[in-house]
């Protein structure tokens, strides 16, 4: 389905279905930036609340747990989009110009 990191082939290798129907955009992203962003930060603001460490410890903790949770996560989560986009035959919205 994937002929880089999150770069979508143009169909597929096997069945040569087209993939030009489907685009996740931002969706992927945004799902990850909410799996990742609120356990990370909840667990950041009970690391302060209870050790009280130097603002450079956070740095060299979070920032790097959340880099490679989001990594981790953005590409399986834009092949479910993808297919959930198939399953459903979601397509573009459009506008009828009748009244």
């Amino acid at each position: 389905m994937f002929s880089g990191f999150l770069t979508i082939a143009p169909s597929c290798d096997v069945c040569d279905l087209d993939y030009s129907f489907a685009d996740a955009g931002d969706g992927p992203a945004f799902f990850v930036m909410s799996i990742v962003g609120f356990p990370v930060v909840f667990l950041a603001l009970l690391m302060e609340v209870r050790f009280e460490p130097p603002l450079w410890v956070h740095m060299v903790l979070w920032l790097p747990v959340t880099v490679v949770l989001c990594l981790l996560l953005l590409r399986p989560c834009k092949g479910i989009l993808f297919a959930l986009q198939y399953k459903h035959a979601a397509e573009e919205a459009r506008f009828n110009d009748e009244h």
